[in-house]
């Protein structure tokens, strides 16, 4: 891995740790207002009680990310942040807002690609073959 990658993952890496830690937050302890806030959840259909989960997923996603090992709970926790940003974006779209409301999500995203892409071989799962 270049240096110029690596340090693209962290920044990438820490940027997607920093957007879900704070939306996890602000889920975990109902926030009302903010993206993944209790009102923005409403507004799109979501019970209450989704919020205590994806404020619990996305704290454990980003731990799962930062620590090293355990290669395959890091592939489990970008899969999970890959559903629940590209899930946020399909909800806003199918209620109708713009892409203002879904542009968190959207950089979320990105970051989590970039960083799943860049990560260095040590945090990749490695397949042998039989032979």
């Amino acid at each position: 891995m270049t240096k110029t990658n690596k340090v693209i993952y962290w920044i990438a890496t820490i940027w997607l740790a920093l957007g879900m830690t704070a939306t996890g937050l602000v889920q975990l302890f109902k926030g009302k207002e903010g993206q993944g806030g209790a009102d923005s959840l409403a507004h799109l259909g979501y019970p209450a009680y989704l919020l205590t989960l994806l404020g619990i997923w996305k704290i454990l996603g980003v731990v799962a990310i930062l620590v090293p090992k355990f290669r395959l709970l890091k592939e489990w926790a970008y899969a999970g942040f890959f559903f629940v940003t590209t899930g946020a974006i399909f909800s806003h779209i199918a209620s109708g807002d713009g892409l203002k409301d879904s542009a968190p999500a959207l950089l979320l995203l990105g970051l989590t690609f970039v960083s799943w892409y860049l990560r260095p071989a040590d945090r990749k799962i490695t397949i042998v073959a039989n032979t």
